[in-house]
């Protein structure tokens, strides 16, 4: 499978390098060209299916670097690509042939805690966020892998532990500072380039370079109950059925993620059951913690359980509990379906690709949606399917490049199987596969004002390395 970007190289780095002196020196961080020792490393993603080579790579340290940077594409016709957390499965923090802004550099956060707010820069991780917000017993709903990056988490919409309670990522922006293909600094917010602000939230990284993130915060925490626990494959039907009866009336402050996989050959598992196909519970619990065994008790059961991991646990550590599933480097193809309901068909389907799965550190996800998701109307913000209470995430995860077809095929197949059923409609900007979807599955009736809001901030479509909202040509 040939994995390389689809976009030709929009300048022969010898032509470039003529210019670069000059940004060179308006620049306070690096100018990287492919002949430069650390390259390579830089222009690297989390995805290990991901090689693919910029001309330039400009390494920001704070928001005038971005500016200097995005002037500099716009008078070389260089299409920009952005890398905050570079996790974003497609890979789009990275493309052949064009300028790559790193902001791994740009990774403040500073807390408010009298108005319970932080400011986060956008190279920024999920856990340095919560790291600093934790001290104070607050947190804002960022995702479910600490080393996550909360830009495109966030402008893509951004689920997590904390959704059903306080909604998306972006539901709890107030404010953003953002760089737009003129190279203005604009802030967008409630009351400033409303406009812009609407789009951002939930509309990816289509309409320029987010230099920082305000959020509300939330009292969570540090102590949180942590529900984990794995049971046999045999019995995924009868525990679905269960958590879709315990999902219909879970308080808010619960939430539980199911998911297939196969027992990991770990010695926290029985060895019996290493590489056995599995329906494990993961979800946390904010309330009264010593409520917590009762609110589960409809998904826990010890004497039927493989292994069950559930009890106490710091709020950071919850956050962090999967990051030694993904690795840097290894290979990943994800996508996802939204589902109107959780049905006896899609369960079957689920359950036949688990089993089928070529590589054992697959899974396939279910998130459990509405409540605060749900409390927004869909055309508030950019990010549109607030109304399907699941979605469905094929994870295929997997080591060896000689694998990618297999995997990628098995990933493909059981969503297209999926999607043949009438309770599935839409796509997840943040599990995109490869990005070979119609952007109109992201956004649904909100699509048409997005591509406005293009044209007013990007009309060249300098930022198209993305789920991307093309401009309109004039004959349009």
């Amino acid at each position: 499978m040939t994995l390389m970007s689809e976009y030709p190289s929009t300048r022969d780095v010898f032509e470039l390098e003529a210019h670069l002196e000059t940004l060179r020196t308006e620049l306070r961080g690096e100018i990287l060209l492919p002949a430069d020792d650390d390259y390579d490393v830089v222009r690297s993603v989390w995805n290990g299916m991901i090689d693919r080579k910029p001309s330039v790579i400009a390494r920001c340290t704070g928001t005038r670097d971005v500016v200097a940077t995005v002037d500099f594409a716009r008078e070389h016709d260089l299409a920009v690509s952005i890398h905050g957390g570079g996790h974003n499965v497609a890979g789009n923090a990275v493309s052949d042939g064009g300028l790559m802004i790193d902001l791994s550099r740009m990774n403040g956060v500073r807390v408010d805690r009298e108005d319970r707010t932080v400011r986060v820069e956008g190279g920024a991780v999920l856990g340095d966020v919560d790291h600093e917000t934790q001290l104070f017993g607050l947190a804002t709903p960022l995702g479910a892998v600490s080393e996550t990056g909360v830009a495109g988490l966030t402008l893509n919409g951004g689920y997590g532990h904390l959704s059903r309670e306080h909604g998306l990522a972006c539901d709890n922006l107030t404010e953003v500072d953002i760089v737009t293909a003129d190279g203005e600094v604009r802030t967008a917010s409630e009351d400033r380039n409303e406009d812009l602000f609407w789009a951002i939230r939930g509309g990816g990284g289509n309409f320029g370079v987010v230099t920082s993130f305000e959020y509300d915060l939330h009292e969570v925490g540090p102590e949180v109950y942590a529900t984990f626990v794995w049971y046999h494959a045999d019995d995924a039907a009868m525990w679905l059925d269960r958590f879709r009866d315990w999902a219909d009336s879970a308080p808010r402050t619960a939430g539980v993620l199911p998911f297939t996989a196969h027992v990991p050959e770990l010695d926290e598992f029985p060895e019996e059951s290493w590489g056995e196909p599995a329906l494990a519970f993961l979800g946390s619990y904010r309330g009264d913690l010593d409520e917590a065994t009762d609110v589960y008790a409809p998904l826990l059961d010890t004497e039927r359980a493989i292994a069950d991991f559930s009890g106490r646990t710091s709020f950071e550590d919850l956050q962090a509990m999967l990051d030694e599933d993904y690795p840097d480097g290894m290979r990943y193809y994800w996508k996802s379906t939204y589902l109107t309901e959780l049905s006896d068909e899609v369960v079957d389907v689920v359950r036949r690709y688990n089993e089928e799965a070529p590589s054992t550190l697959s899974t396939i996800d279910i998130w459990s949606l509405g409540g605060a998701v749900s409390d927004v109307p869909q055309e508030a913000t950019a990010f549109w399917h607030r109304d399907k209470p699941f979605m469905v995430n094929f994870e295929a995860n997997w080591e060896d490049p000689d694998d990618d077809d297999e995997n990628v095929q098995w990933a493909r197949e059981g969503l297209a199987e999926l999607e043949e059923l009438p309770v599935a409609a839409g796509r997840y900007g943040n599990f995109p596969g490869l990005g070979e979807d119609p952007t109109t599955a992201l956004f649904g009736d909100n699509y048409d004002r997005l591509v406005d809001v293009k044209i007013k901030y990007d009309p060249e479509n300098r930022f198209r390395f993305n789920q991307n909202v093309a401009p309109r040509s004039g004959s349009d």
